[in-house]
């Protein structure tokens, strides 16, 4: 479906006040697009919501879940939920950096929250609250629904030694990391997932991020680039979000909130767990197979990478008065869990091969 499809038909819901979402002898049929692929991961973390709601109301509530292409074209799941020719997505916020760059420190920022962190803020640091300030001026509620954990720094099809190696370099990423590469003189091109491999295959890039062992190596991204580098510096705890039309969602009832919130919750963490136990098992086939380098940033290419970064995510913080708000409640936050996370897990870590 075109953009224009998709403002055709919130045009024509305008007209004819289309009931939504549909009711049918008391059950209610709601669809959810994705930017997601067939495949693991993503796709089945959102279906696998879908259901929970669905079992949760005792089959009061149905909803059909379109991989990523089915219904709109990739990265117009946003504008389809706006305009209610959807009722939900299941996407990465971070997509919609048009709509505003304050959507980003609900997805992933540079040097900014894991996966723990991001989720005790956005439940009891005051990030929800701005989240549904920032997303309701889109008639979207939105909800943290999916973790994909710690990811990985991306794959190369030469080794990279210094940051002098970006420049000229054609990258496939999405997000503040990308600008970040930009200003080291990169050339940043987004893709669908879809057709990273052929864009690596076919020369149109030479270098590509996407999420983990699991779904890189699912993908195929180990037979199409030979240096594999880590840490994901910019993106250490990258969440999926779950975004309702406003219309929808308040049309449901104290009860139906509560289930919906409660099952995205709880998606969170079993995605994160399952996408921790997977990325073990694929780095371990990985590196037995040893045909791909596994490779640590220099820590000098990973101080660079933190100075531009700082900027670049303050620029995200800076559009107007509720992203200035949202920015001074993440570096808050930040400043509150590190002090806790360096001493508590942090320090774990950093002792546990003594065990």
């Amino acid at each position: 479906m075109r953009r224009r499809d998709v403002l055709a038909g919130a045009g024509l819901a305008a007209t004819f006040s289309f009931p939504a979402p549909a009711i049918a002898q008391g059950v209610r049929q709601l669809t959810m697009v994705t930017d997601h692929p067939e495949g693991p991961g993503m796709l089945p973390s959102a279906r696998r919501l879908a259901q929970a709601i669905s079992d949760g109301s005792h089959g009061r509530i149905k909803i059909e879940v379109s991989a990523s292409g089915a219904v709109v074209r990739p990265f117009e799941t946003f504008d389809a939920v706006q305009s209610g020719v959807a009722d939900m997505f299941h996407s990465h916020i971070g997509y919609f950096e048009k709509k505003s760059p304050a959507f980003h420190f609900y997805s992933g920022v540079p040097y900014g929250f894991t996966a723990n962190e991001l989720f005790a803020w956005v439940r009891f640091g005051g990030g929800q609250e701005l989240w549904d300030a920032l997303a309701g001026q889109f008639n979207i509620k939105p909800l943290l629904s999916c973790s994909t954990g710690s990811q990985m720094g991306g794959w190369f099809t030469h080794e990279m030694t210094s940051t002098g190696g970006f420049k000229g370099l054609r990258y496939r990423m999405a997000g503040p990391g990308a600008e970040v590469f930009r200003r080291l003189g990169a050339v940043v091109v987004l893709v669908p997932g879809a057709e990273i491999v052929l864009a690596l295959k076919s020369g149109a890039v030479d270098a590509c991020e996407w999420i983990g062992p699991w779904l890189d190596m699912a993908m195929g991204l180990h037979r199409a680039a030979g240096y594999y580098y880590y840490p994901a510096w910019h993106e250490p705890g990258t969440a999926i979000a779950l975004g309702i039309n406003n219309r929808v969602w308040e049309s449901f009832d104290a009860g139906d909130r509560r289930l919906i919130e409660a099952a995205a919750a709880s998606e969170y963490a079993v995605s994160l767990a399952e996408f921790n136990t997977n990325n073990a098992l694929a780095l371990r086939t990985l590196r037995a197979e040893g045909t791909v380098k596994i490779r640590k940033f220099d820590d000098a290419i990973l101080k660079t990478f933190a100075e531009i970064s700082k900027d670049v995510v303050a620029k995200a913080g800076s559009d107007d008065e509720l992203s200035k708000k949202i920015y001074r409640s993440y570096l808050e936050f930040r400043t509150l869990i590190r002090e806790w996370s360096d001493i508590g897990e942090g320090a774990y870590l950093g002792i546990r091969t003594f065990g």
